[in-house]
């Protein structure tokens, strides 16, 4: 660690890298006045920031200068902030930040570099590149109504897919990994942005002063994803049961659930749970079916549930259910909680409701010592896993508004924080109830930290259709941008969830989707918000390809295992093409992806396509299924009948005789 200093001028070099420069003219650090307006709208938040005054601080006074510490004050006039550098290890260095000036939004500059590319901010969908794009930090529903209605009741217009900046995330993280093989996490919890857009300098601004930076820096990829993984530890984790083959989505109750289970089962398809998200009830909107939000077994739906699901366990089919923070209006549990005084409420100090399609829910205050319990305790192991349930969907935990009041701490710097929040919550108690290590629980929101707590996330709720910014596409560059984050382990609803109108998945894009989601970590599917309108793994023309696709899926189980060893260093699972080459310029096909080392699939993206172009990485490959040999770094035109995954394993894999023998 450098600093070197000049007239008027500090520049920080790392390992012959310069991280910072510091001029009159263009300071490391400006202090901004500034207000932020939120509003939300069934969980989209936008945040209006209004600034007042800038004020960069041009100033400094050098208070230690030692080669692996230093402490700079950086002031103008009134305010000042003081920066703390301490050299961690040979990779990385970590600021810290302490200012008397806490009112102020502080916005940070580092040495950006004009052909970068830029990858990570947590779950990012439309493109794994963010270089010349702003990344708001900010938690949110994913899914905006006016796309949807663009596609649907405004069909007569041509849909114009969305860019990455119209697009809100449910899982922001302040992780950034770059080409040039150097990342700069931030440890912070209010709203900001990072900005991309200039050629020489990256900007980092949040509306509080961030507790740190850590900058590190690494050989390859997966050197800096270990590291990252040191400083924040990654506790994903898949119990074995669950390579075991498709996790059924079905709704409709124990005796309809074990019948679509059976009739998989008997055509030869491998199943390893059922997932019936309605087990607490059903809820029907004008949006479909819906989870009716009262965290107890709905009797009349699934009676002796607790023998059905021990039945089910003694033939290899584990049950899951569907748990989230908020509770349905004038529901049992709600009046339960309501009265505890245990719900969070608004400004007059009655119940705030967040609505969720056409109805109401209270939120269960996650700050209230009194609340987590019982959530914990009864609602998590007592409703749910005493009664053998194996696995659940946690979801939400996005919507928290930042007008609310709390038992403890500010809304505006918990609603970032409450998906870890949720996520820790859920861990705490699973991890505390005996069959815990069986226990697989999936998440879709995230922020900070979230590794350290969920078994996996899964990307949401994207559109049942092809299309790149809400449909089956988003899904690889959400998941590679995670990866990059810290979060190794992803996957997704097979066929997608939102459907309306006209917006429906067919046989086509639901077996496109799970041959994709064949060659991924976890193979689940998704009835869908209208079930009976969409296509299904059990309908009888998807059948004999969902028997063929779990077969291979589970024959992958030995080489899955591995990669997800690999995950918990801190490696993603699923990797963009150039990862294992560490060569940005090598990138080809932003929509295929190595699922660990030794594997490249590219998926099907189009509707109508028969054939898929690939361009192949370094390497010598075989296709799967056919073993037909390719060379790297080649483009090739590869057919691709309904399914067939289009799919290439390494020649000098471990795992190559394995692979060899995976026939469809």
């Amino acid at each position: 660690m450098n600093l070197i200093v000049k007239e008027n001028e500090l520049e920080l070099v790392f390992n012959g890298k310069t991280i910072l420069t510091h001029t009159k003219e263009n300071p490391f650090i400006t202090a901004v006045k500034a207000n932020y307006n939120y509003s939300t709208f069934h969980g989209n938040f936008q945040v209006k920031e209004k600034i007042k005054k800038r004020i960069p601080l041009t100033y400094y006074e050098i208070e230690k200068k030692l080669n692996d510490e230093l402490i700079i004050t950086f002031y103008h006039d009134e305010v000042s902030i003081k920066v703390k550098t301490i050299k961690v290890d040979d990779c990385s260095i970590r600021f810290t930040f302490d200012t008397p000036n806490p009112e102020y939004a502080w916005e940070f500059h580092t040495v950006g570099y004009p052909t970068e590319a830029i990858f990570g901010g947590g779950e990012q969908y439309r493109q794994l590149n963010l270089r010349n794009e702003r990344v708001k930090n900010c938690v949110s529903e994913h899914i905006v109504i006016w796309p949807i209605i663009q596609k649907t009741l405004l069909g007569f217009m041509p849909y114009k897919e969305k860019g990455h900046f119209y697009i809100d995330t449910y899982a922001p993280m302040t992780t950034f990994v770059s080409s040039e093989k150097y990342a700069i996490r931030f440890e912070t919890s209010k709203y900001g942005y990072q900005e991309f857009k200039e050629k020489t300098r990256n900007i980092f601004r949040y509306a509080e002063c961030p507790k740190s930076m850590l900058y590190v820096m690494g050989k390859d990829f997966k050197e800096i994803g270990t590291i990252l993984a040191k400083d924040i530890p990654n506790n994903e984790r898949i119990p074995d049961w669950v390579y075991n083959g498709l996790i059924l989505g079905v709704q409709g109750g124990i005796d309809r659930a074990e019948e679509m289970a059976n009739k998989l089962i008997d055509a030869g398809a491998k199943v390893s749970g059922v997932w019936c998200q309605d087990w607490s009830g059903k809820k029907i909107t004008a949006a479909g079916k819906q989870v009716y939000w009262n965290w107890e077994v709905d009797e009349a739906l699934y009676p002796n549930l607790k023998e059905r699901i021990d039945s089910l366990k003694g033939r290899g089919i584990r049950f899951l259910g569907y748990i989230n923070p908020y509770l349905v209006k004038d529901g049992p549990l709600y009046n339960y909680c309501k009265d505890k005084g245990w719900l969070i409420l608004n400004k007059k100090g009655e119940v705030y409701h967040v609505k969720s399609t056409t109805f109401d829910a209270g939120m269960m205050d996650l700050t209230n010592p009194e609340m987590v319990k019982y959530l914990k305790e009864i609602l998590i192991k007592k409703n749910m896993l005493d009664l053998g349930i194996d696995g659940y969907m946690a979801d939400f935990g996005e919507y928290l508004p930042t007008d609310s009041v709390l038992h403890d701490g500010d809304p505006e710097v918990l609603h970032n924080e409450w998906p870890t929040i949720w996520a820790r919550l859920n861990r705490e108690a699973v991890d505390s109830h005996e069959r815990g290590k069986e226990v697989f629980f999936y998440t879709r929101s995230a922020y900070n930290a979230s590794q350290k707590y969920t078994t996996m996330m899964w990307n949401g709720d994207q559109h049942t259709d092809f299309s790149k910014d809400y449909g089956m596409a988003c899904t690889i560059p959400a998941s590679f941008n995670l990866g990059f984050s810290g979060m190794t382990l992803v996957h997704s609803d097979i066929g997608g969830f939102i459907s309306f109108n006209k917006l429906v998945r067919d046989p086509e894009l639901f077996v496109r989707w799970m041959e994709m989601n064949t060659f991924s970590m976890t193979m689940r599917s998704h009835e869908t918000i209208r079930p009976e309108a969409n296509a299904q793994p059990y309908d009888d023309v998807i059948l004999p390809y969902t028997v063929k696709l779990t077969n291979v899926h589970v024959a992958l189980a030995p080489y899955l295992k591995k990669v997800a060893e690999e995950a918990y260093e801190g490696i993603p699972a699923m990797r963009p093409d150039f990862y294992e080459e560490n060569d940005f310029t090598k990138r080809k096909d932003p929509y295929s992806y190595l699922l660990g080392s030794d594997v490249y699939v590219c998926p099907v993206i189009e509707r109508g396509d028969v054939a898929r172009e690939v361009n192949l990485p370094l390497g010598d490959w075989k296709q799967f299924f056919t073993n037909k040999e390719y060379k790297g770094e080649a483009k090739y035109l590869i057919d691709a009948p309904l399914g067939q995954p289009v799919a290439f394993y390494r020649v000098n894999s471990e795992f190559a005789q394995l692979f060899s023998n995976i026939k469809l």
